[in-house]
C-alpha cells in the first residue's frame, strides 16, 4: 500500500487537459468563455453550480433557468500542449489564452455573459 507521500507524488504526475472554454446557449447563441488547467473537472463544477441555481455569472444562471440544461453545451476552444518531462504550472498561460479568446471573441451584452473589461 502507498504512503500518503506516494499517493501526492503520483497525483502531481497526473496530466489534466488545461485550456480555454465557452458554455453555448444553443438557443439564443450567447456564450460565457473562460479557462481552467483542469477542463474536465471545470466543465463539473460549472454545470453542478447552474443545476443547484449557484452559478457566479446571473445572466447565465438567468438563461439556464429559462431555457434548460439541455440547451447548453460546454465546447473545449483551446488546450494547451503540456510538456510532458517537466511539473509546469499552466495558470498565466492558460488565462493569457483566455484573455486572447475574449478579444477575439467579444463575448458581451447580446453575444455572451462575460463582463466586459474596463478600460
Amino acid at each position: 500500500m502507498k504512503t500518503k507521500k506516494e499517493l501526492k507524488e503520483d497525483y502531481k504526475q497526473i496530466r489534466f487537459k488545461i485550456g480555454v472554454f465557452q458554455i453555448r446557449n444553443t438557443v439564443n447563441g450567447k456564450i460565457f468563455i473562460s479557462s481552467a488547467v483542469n477542463l474536465d473537472a471545470i466543465r463539473n463544477s460549472n454545470f453542478a453550480q447552474l443545476r443547484f441555481g449557484a452559478h457566479r455569472n446571473e445572466e447565465l444562471q438567468k438563461d439556464w433557468n429559462q431555457y434548460g440544461e439541455e440547451n447548453f453545451q460546454f465546447e473545449i476552444l483551446d488546450e494547451i500542449k503540456q510538456d510532458e518531462t517537466k511539473v509546469v504550472d499552466y495558470s498565466k498561460d492558460v488565462k493569457q489564452l483566455e484573455k486572447m479568446y475574449i478579444d477575439e471573441l467579444k463575448p458581451f451584452d447580446d453575444k455572451g455573459y462575460n463582463m466586459e473589461p474596463k478600460s
